[in-house]
């Protein structure tokens, strides 16, 4: 069985994930969190008002370098006002391409409107910027046919209950409008690019390259979910 789906290829040279669990230091993360992606996602079609709430995207990321440089933070003090300068050590990737995938399969309950999405991508409302502000990137996509059954995991991020290869990482999945609320999930991610597991549950692309729904990403989800 195979279906359609849009693939969204996204370049950039330089990008950098800070990790949100530590603070007042640079931690940087090996991949995207599904969150970072679901705004690009967003900036592209206008803001998240734009969005369906259950839209759902797999995908893949791979840096060919990594490095470290300074920064200038221009950091807070508790009362609200700026304190001096800090340069910092920030850690970044290099040489970065993100696959997404966009399924339509009205059998599976996955309805994406892929004529939308490929307008949306060739005229984005809003830059598309991937992690810092100032990292804008370069996208491409195609429809591309993919058949039901297991894939080579190589780059893919993944929920961490479908493999246990690669790093486990805890990652923001949907974060409120106002930032207040925040949703964790557990992914799996193997930053070289060669794991070579057989993942059971999704799609396998032209490549065999496993493509696995992850979940939505947006602010609704965290919204509802608040205290």
């Amino acid at each position: 069985m195979s279906t359609q789906a849009l693939e969204v290829t996204v370049t950039a040279s330089v990008v950098s994930f800070r990790n949100p669990l530590y603070a007042g230091v640079q931690v940087a993360l090996p991949c995207p969190p599904p969150a970072t992606v679901g705004g690009l996602l967003a900036a592209a079609a206008g803001g998240w008002n734009e969005l369906d709430p259950e839209v759902r995207f797999a995908m893949a990321f791979h840096a060919r370098g990594r490095g470290v440089d300074l920064e200038t933070y221009h950091p807070l003090e508790a009362t609200g006002k700026k304190a001096d300068p800090t340069p910092r050590e920030r850690e970044f990737l290099a040489d970065v391409t993100l696959t997404i995938w966009l399924i339509h399969e009205p059998d599976q309950g996955v309805h994406t409107p892929l004529d939308l999405w490929q307008r949306r991508l060739r005229r984005p409302v809003w830059p598309l910027r991937l992690g810092r502000s100032q990292d804008l990137v370069g996208v491409r996509a195609r429809v591309v046919t993919l058949r039901r059954g297991p894939g080579r995991q190589g780059a893919a991020v993944l929920p961490a209950e479908v493999t246990s290869y690669g790093t486990r990482l805890r990652l923001p999945t949907a974060i409120a409008r106002d930032r207040s609320w925040t949703v964790w999930e557990e992914y799996r991610h193997d930053a070289t690019g060669l794991c070579e597991e057989q993942i059971e549950g999704g799609w396998a692309d032209e490549e065999g390259r496993a493509v696995v729904l992850l979940p939505p990403t947006h602010p609704i989800r965290a919204e509802a979910q608040q205290p």
